[in-house]
């Protein structure tokens, strides 16, 4: 029965929730009234870091508050995803990643934090193609003979990458595991010790940024034998994928955004279709390739699924090459 009290009480109520309907839009469009936070958990000059200054400069402008780039390094970038689980979810701190805290919790390392659950997926960026590379000696100069001569002779030879456990190591893993092959894999600190070991014949095979293997390509010190991953970048074209070897072979590094658990889906979305814009631009497409990056946008549903395929075929990888944390 409807009184003149239970009227006004449903009125009230009604206009209670359209303010504070109203209050939540006001909020997610005022939005960033400060300056944002995008922590690097890797020392400044290196690729991510090089990324997240890009991204950030594009996002300063689009957002019309400072991005600010702060570099937490150690500890494979463990540090700094402490860092941002831990701050507030309002959408002023964030991460720009890798997989590398996906693979850390794969291959049982225990001061890595679930990154379902300590943090908000925002928005996929950018992808880093990678390149195989070997000494001008090497019995190959693509893809398919590659596979041939790592087939013809088992043990061999080695490949080096930047660490255990990084998305180099593992691709070349999954290599091995595609076309039973046994190849030793030989952990470096990084490209600046793989380049010359490679291209003096210490070392048959390397896995590096595409950007850092065509120069030393270009000089002729080595050979650039495949890219792993279908990503173009210019310059580059006549290196060929190794999916023309192996049907569907698709490895490469993404950087993508996240931020601590419980961060406001307006707030999310305000900043994917920030990041969104800032892609999209020529002029961040022609930074990125001069960095070796490709754009690769993906909004928080898509990064979701992305790191859920990551943890999935990494975690496989490992298991099944009975890959340990060093």
């Amino acid at each position: 029965m409807n009184t003149p009290a239970s009227t006004a009480r449903r009125r009230y109520l009604a206009a209670g929730l359209l303010a504070a309907t109203a209050t939540g839009t006001t909020r997610a469009q005022a939005w960033p009234t400060r300056p944002v936070r995008i922590v690097v958990g890797f020392s400044p000059g290196g690729g991510v870091d090089a990324m997240a200054r890009l991204l950030a400069a594009r996002l300063t402008e689009q957002l019309g508050q400072q991005v600010i780039v702060e570099n937490r390094a150690g500890a494979a970038g463990l540090i700094a995803a402490d860092v941002v689980s831990r701050a507030a979810p309002d959408g002023y701190t964030v991460m720009l990643t890798d997989p590398s805290m996906i693979i850390a919790r794969a291959m049982g390392v225990t001061q890595a934090p679930d990154a379902f659950r300590a943090f908000t997926p925002v928005a996929s960026v950018f992808r880093m193609p990678l390149m195989i590379i070997a000494n001008n000696d090497f019995p190959a100069t693509d893809p398919a003979s590659l596979v041939k001569a790592l087939q013809a002779a088992p043990g061999r030879y080695s490949f080096a990458t930047s660490g255990v456990g990084t998305v180099h190591h593992l691709g070349f893993e999954m290599l091995k595991r595609r076309t039973n092959t046994f190849v030793v894999h030989i952990p470096y600190r990084g490209a600046s010790q793989i380049l010359p070991d490679v291209a003096s014949g210490q070392l048959p095979l390397g896995v590096v940024s595409a950007t850092a293997g065509m120069t030393q390509a270009r000089a002729g010190r080595l050979k650039a034998l495949a890219m792993m991953s279908p990503d173009r970048l210019p310059g580059m074209e006549g290196v060929r994928p190794l999916s023309d070897a192996v049907s569907g072979f698709d490895v490469a590094p993404s950087l993508f955004v996240l931020g601590p658990a419980g961060m406001p889906a307006p707030v999310v979305g305000a900043l994917g279709d920030a990041i969104r814009q800032v892609l999209a631009a020529p002029a961040t497409e022609q930074t990125a390739s001069a960095q070796g990056a490709v754009r690769a946008f993906g909004t928080s549903q898509q990064l979701t699924q992305a790191m859920t395929r990551d943890a999935e075929l990494f975690g496989r990888v490992i298991r099944e090459q009975g890959i340990q944390a060093g």
